[in-house]
């Protein structure tokens, strides 16, 4: 059966057959919770559709699973559905190319509230961006959530899934991208120069950009604060990164 969640109103699809045949049909399935323990030849079967789409398996209690479900036949099994499609790296890098321009992505390491994602969907495309990448784990992905809080961003801001960000990185330096990672110690953005093809790097709610992920960049950009806390919330922090960006390069 398919429904809403009762958490954050994600596509989910409950049930062994529905799941199964979901996967098979090429649907994109963001992530699984398994009644943990439950190991008979439906769920073996779902296992090793999940390992084949890189899918993310929680394995979750009765009650984790009841609390979850909108139909009570969940039948052990529950997937969160992506509500979009999601793009791939080199559609954003033609987005850019179409456009005449250098490229301008931001990646997200470890974003997990589909508000703050749908926030930050809809930044990017107020701001120019060609693109936003996210890992397959530990982040929220592309739910109806994220969707709405987007305000409509997502139906022209491609959004890419990928296994390594790290790797990632990597790959788009060869394509000539620097990039940029949001970082309380690092330098002040004005003191920067952010023209060019650049990936702007986001971290996580709480606990920003891992030590990998920022080493791999080329630059540390900290945002100026005035007040009395230390920290912004993390779609925010990216607006003010991304609109530095966008003074740049006008």
């Amino acid at each position: 059966m398919e429904g809403q969640s009762k958490e954050n109103t994600e596509f989910t699809i409950e049930g062994r057959n529905p799941v199964i045949e979901a996967f098979r049909a090429g649907k994109t399935i963001d992530r699984l919770y398994i009644l943990d323990g439950c190991k008979d030849g439906p769920i073996m079967t779902i296992k090793r559709e999940a390992s084949k789409q890189g899918t993310m398996i929680k394995y979750v209690t009765k009650e984790r699973l009841d609390q979850m479900s909108g139909t009570g036949k969940h039948q052990g099994v529950i997937a969160s559905a992506a509500a979009y499609s999601y793009a791939e790296v080199e559609d954003i890098l033609q987005k850019a190319r179409e456009k005449g321009e250098p490229p301008f992505i931001l990646l997200l390491d470890g974003v997990e509230d589909p508000h703050n994602l749908g926030a930050i969907i809809r930044t990017a495309n107020q701001a120019g961006a060609h693109g936003v990448i996210i890992p397959k784990n530990r982040a929220v992905g592309l739910t109806a959530t994220v969707a709405k809080a987007s305000a409509g961003a997502l139906h022209y801001t491609p959004v890419a899934k990928v296994t390594n960000l790290g790797q990632t990185i990597e790959e788009l330096k060869k394509d000539g991208l620097w990039f940029v990672c949001a970082d309380m110690d690092g330098t002040p953005m004005y003191q920067l120069d952010l023209k060019g093809p650049i990936g702007l790097v986001v971290g996580g709610e709480g606990s920003g950009v891992g030590r990998l992920i920022k080493e791999k960049c080329d630059m540390c950009a900290a945002i100026p604060m005035r007040g009395d806390i230390d920290s912004l919330n993390v779609s925010v922090a990216a607006g003010v990164l991304a609109y530095e960006i966008v003074r740049q390069r006008m």
